[in-house]
């Protein structure tokens, strides 16, 4: 019965992805690919491989729910360049069939000025974007888990409101003996079903994620690879007004430089290395071509697209913190709290 679901609903699936793939770039509700967690954030993209008791990490793939997550509770925040603010609360619960997790994830953009077309100022007003839903994750074997999430969205900028729904399925393999895990997620699944002002609806920004980890056998080093937007070939943007242009001196046609093979493969893939140097202290570095490509300062590169990030564990507290450098223009900081509230009971003698 359940390999009968799972077909099922990968058919259902490659369907659907095949119907909206066309799409990128033009969805509704493009904050459903930000990351949430200060730990993802310090590898650079979403961690979707570890199932470590980090509830952070189940927010994007709900196959990592284990019951090393019951009763943890999860608090992630974040500030942008500009003042924005993203979040995310989790908590996990026991439940006969698996791990359910309630979850709330957020980006506030904070509040703004209004103005007429003269540039008279008018009324004040602000813009807020927001899931609240539930995953869930169970095993189907010793080594295969997989997990389901359903999501409301919701989207508030000034007095316009859009609403929708959307859906998540991943799966998680863990190897037996070595320290080698790999999954896949299809995330974002789903309808808007109210847009703004009644316009048009737009399609969500379904995606397609496969990643794995593995962990050096003599050394304190766990190395993740994450292929993103696999269910969309050419991802970087390429502007469609661009036309060629002339050489002024030799008069020779200089055509429109578009991405070739190896930056459109590259932009597929994002890299993350861990340094484990003790059981409560972790040190992460990571580097994401594609958010290299469409935020860097094309006279000012710099470290664009890498990201650093720390995991401590104090007695009853977990703490992390990760840094995404966006651009010269600033960068994304991340801190991220965790903590068993059975860790805070009184026990009884």
């Amino acid at each position: 019965m359940c390999k009968t679901v799972l077909l099922l609903f990968f058919a259902f699936t490659g369907l659907f992805v095949s119907a909206q793939s066309n799409y990128f770039g033009l969805n509704s509700f493009p904050f459903l690919n930000s990351i949430y967690s200060a730990r993802s954030a310090g590898l650079g993209n979403n961690l979707i491989t570890i199932s470590d008791g980090d509830l952070g990490l189940t927010t994007a793939n709900p196959a990592l729910l284990s019951k090393k997550n019951i009763n943890d509770l999860q608090i992630d925040q974040a500030l942008t360049p500009a003042g924005g603010q993203l979040g995310l609360v989790a908590y996990g619960l026991k439940s006969k069939f698996g791990i359910i997790s309630p979850v709330v994830q957020f980006q506030n953009y904070g509040g703004f000025q209004g103005t007429d077309e003269l540039g008279n100022e008018t009324n004040k007003f602000s813009a807020i974007d927001y899931t609240v839903g539930v995953n869930y994750g169970t095993s189907i074997g010793k080594v295969i888990n997989i997990g389901f999430g359903f999501h409301l969205i919701g989207s508030h900028l000034e007095a316009y409101s859009s609403f929708g729904v959307m859906g998540i399925f991943g799966a998680n393999y863990q190897h037996p003996i070595q320290d080698f895990s790999a999954s896949f997620i299809v995330k974002n699944i789903g309808y808007q079903i109210f847009s703004y002002a009644n316009a048009e609806r737009m399609p969500l920004p379904i995606e397609v994620q496969a990643g794995a980890s593995y962990k050096l056998k003599h050394a304190p080093f766990r190395v993740s690879i994450l292929g993103q937007h696999l269910n969309q070939w050419r991802i970087l943007y390429e502007d469609p007004n661009e036309q060629p242009t002339i050489d002024g001196l030799t008069g020779d046609t200089i055509p429109v430089n578009r991405p070739g093979f190896g930056q459109t493969l590259a932009s597929h893939f994002a890299y993350g290395l861990e340094l484990l140097a003790s059981e409560n202290l972790h040190f992460r570095v990571g580097f994401d071509y594609l958010r290299r490509e469409q935020m860097k300062l094309l006279d000012r590169p710099g470290l664009s697209g890498f990201s650093f990030g720390i995991g401590i564990q104090l007695k009853k507290i977990h703490i992390d913190y990760g840094v995404l450098l966006v651009s010269k223009a600033g960068q994304n900081h991340y801190l991220g709290l965790s903590t068993n509230i059975d860790n805070w009971k009184k026990k009884r003698f």
